[in-house]
C-alpha cells in the first residue's frame, strides 16, 4: 500500500501523486507498487531491504546522492503470542526531491506520524523528518519497556502464591521481548553513531541538537531495557524456587495428614482381627478406642506443630 503525504502550514493532507517535497509511506507494497517507486527513480534494493524482517539497522548510500537509512523499531504483536514485542526493520530513503518510508507492516512509529500527533510536521524538512522519525522510534521503546515492566509487576504478584509454571513461562515471553529489544537498540545506536559522524545532520545546528537529543533517548532505552533483562533473569531464578518451595510446603502439609489420617485406621485395624482382644467384652470399648485415637491424633499434631512441618 503507497500513501502520499504532503504537509501544508504544519497540517499533513494526502495527495493523489508524488510531488516534490512530498512523503511516500510504503506498507508491504506489492510487486506493481514496488515497479511503480522504481520508476520514480528510487533503487529497487532500497524497498526490498526493508521487508525482510532479519535485516540489521545500516546506512547505504547511491552515487547520485540517495540514501537509504535502515533501523529497527518496536513492534507489539499481541498479549496471546509467544513473544508479545519484537523488532521490525523500517527504511527511510531520501532522495532530493522526497523522502520514502518502507515497513512491512502498520505500525505506531508511522501511525503516529499519520494521525497528526506530531505538530508542526512538515514534509519539505527531510533531514528534520528523518531525525522525528528516530526520536519517535527512541520514545516508542521507552513506552514499549515501561510496558514491559508494568506487566512483569503484575506477574510477579500472581508468581508468589502459584505452584505451577505457567506465571513462569509468562515471564519468559517479555524476557524474549527484551532480548529482542536490547539487540536492536544497540544496532541502532552504531547507526546513530554513523549518523552523527557523517555532514548530513550538521547543515543546521537545530538538527544538531535534535541528533543528540536522538541518541540520548536511545541510550536511555538501552540502559533500561538492560536493567529489566537483568532484573527480569534473577526474578525468574528466585520464582522458580519459590514454586518448588511452596510445592514442597504443600506436599509436607498433606504428608502431615495423611499421617494423622492413618494413625486411627492402625487402632481400628488392629480391633479387627477374629482374636481375643483387651476390652472386647465391655460393651463401652469403642468409646475407649475412640478416645485413644483422638488422643494419638492430638499428640502427633501438637509434635508436628512444634517441628513446623504443617
Amino acid at each position: 500500500m503507497i500513501t502520499i503525504y504532503r504537509s501544508r502550514e504544519g497540517v499533513l493532507e494526502t495527495v493523489p501523486d508524488i510531488v516534490s517535497g512530498c512523503w511516500i509511506n510504503v506498507i508491504d507494497p506489492t510487486s506493481d507498487e514496488i515497479e511503480r517507486l522504481v520508476c520514480e527513480g528510487i533503487p529497487q534494493d532500497f524497498l526490498t531491504y526493508p521487508l525482510d524482517l532479519d535485516e540489521r539497522s545500516r546506512t547505504e548510500r547511491e552515487d547520485d546522492g540517495k540514501m537509504l537509512i535502515l533501523l529497527r523499531i518496536p513492534y507489539f504483536q499481541s498479549q496471546m503470542v509467544d513473544v508479545p514485542y519484537i523488532t521490525i526493520p523500517l527504511g527511510i530513503i531520501l532522495t532530493d526531491q522526497f523522502i520514502v518510508t518502507v515497513c512491512r507492516y502498520p505500525n505506531e512509529v508511522i501511525n503516529e506520524f499519520t494521525s497528526s500527533r506530531i505538530r508542526h510536521l512538515s514534509t519539505a524538512k527531510r533531514i528534520r523528518f528523518v531525525l522525528r522519525i528516530l526520536l519517535s522510534t527512541a520514545n516508542l521503546y521507552l513506552a514499549y519497556l515501561r510496558e514491559i515492566n508494568r506487566t512483569v509487576e503484575a506477574v510477579e504478584d500472581q508468581l508468589q502464591l502459584s505452584m505451577q509454571n505457567r506465571e513462569v513461562m509468562e515471564l519468559l515471553k517479555y524476557q524474549k521481548s527484551l532480548v529482542y529489544f536490547t539487540t536492536a537498540l544497540k544496532s541502532n545506536e552504531l547507526l546513530l553513531e554513523r549518523l552523527q559522524r557523517a555532514q548530513l545532520f550538521r547543515m543546521y545546528p537545530d538538527d544538531e541538537d535534535l541528533l543528540e537529543d536522538v541518541i540520548t533517548e536511545n541510550q536511555q532505552a538501552i540502559e533500561m531495557a538492560n536493567i529489566s533483562s537483568s532484573i527480569l533473569t534473577s526474578m525468574m531464578d528466585a520464582f522458580a524456587s519459590i514454586i518448588s518451595n511452596n510445592l514442597n510446603v504443600v506436599m509436607k502439609f498433606l504428608t502431615s495428614v495423611t499421617i494423622l489420617l492413618n494413625l486411627p485406621v492402625i487402632v481400628t485395624g488392629f480391633y479387627g482381627m477374629n482374636v481375643d482382644l483387651p476390652l472386647q467384652e465391655y460393651a463401652f470399648a469403642w468409646q475407649v478406642i475412640l478416645v485413644i485415637c483422638v488422643a494419638m491424633i492430638a499428640i502427633t499434631a501438637i509434635y508436628f506443630s512444634r517441628r513446623r512441618w504443617f
